[in-house]
Formats: C-alpha cells, structure tokens, sequence
C-alpha cells in the first residue's frame, strides 16, 4: 500500500510531467527517510534520443529521482511546507546496471546529515532486488 500517491508527491515538491520522476511513495518517515517507486514505460519522453534502438534510462535521471523521493522526506517536515530542495552536490555516483523500459525502480533516500537548509542523503536504487545506482546526495532547501 503506498503512503503517497502522485497527487500528494505534487503537493509537496514543485516538480511536474515530464520532470516528475517518481510514481508513488511507499515509505516515509518525515526529516528521516523515504522510499519511492518510479514504473519506467517506453513511453518516456528521454527514450526517443537516448538511445533510439536500445532505450536506456539515464543516469543523471535516476540520480534525479532519488533527489526527488529526499526531498519528499524533507518538505514532508512541517517547518518545511512549500518550500524547494535543491541540489548542492552529488558524490560518489555508482552505476551498476542499465534500467530499461518495464523495469520498476525502488528509490530509497535517507537523510544521514541535516543543519539548518543543509543536508545530505544516502540514495540507491533498485530493480527486483538488485542495486543499479548509489550515490551521496547534498541539497540545500529554499524557497
């Protein structure tokens, strides 16, 4: 059963279609982590240049769907309500496997440091139990 569902992710964060990566929230613990599902469809609109006969979602986009599901975490803190996550820094990306068309990825952020607007996320994401991306996210939130 999921926490949130699209309309209450685009009631917390700004990002709209075609730039809201996630599908749905299946955990959350506000300030702390969240856990999100992206259903990756061929008919997304980065497949047709990327890479037209062998559509593979990218990298920077699934590092991008993570940062959305954090910041879900985040902005689901009452001091926080209407305000942006933004990023600040991405260290130690890891790719470990190629996400196609009908995969489901599980995004899971949790927040590891956080003072004052700043702070950091743990991020990896899966598809069926196996990990295809990691990395340490910072973000600073604004208005």
């Amino acid at each position: 059963m999921d926490v949130l569902n699209i309309q209450e992710i685009m009631d917390i964060i700004p990002h709209r279609n075609p730039f809201l990566l996630i599908d749905a929230i299946e955990e959350l613990e506000p300030g702390k982590k969240a856990v999100g599902r992206k259903c990756v469809s061929m008919n997304e609109p980065y497949f047709v240049g990327h890479f037209p006969g062998n559509p593979v979602m990218p990298g920077v986009l699934i590092i991008e769907a993570l940062a959305q599901v954090g910041a879900v975490a985040m902005l689901s803190l009452e001091d926080m309500k209407g305000k942006t996550a933004y990023f600040a820094g991405i260290n130690k990306a890891k790719f470990r496997q190629k996400v196609l068309p009908g995969d489901v990825l599980r995004l899971e952020t949790e927040i590891i440091k956080s003072k004052g607007p700043v702070g950091v996320g743990m991020a990896t994401a899966t598809v069926n139990g196996k990990k295809v991306c990691e990395a340490e996210l910072t973000f600073a939130i604004g208005q």
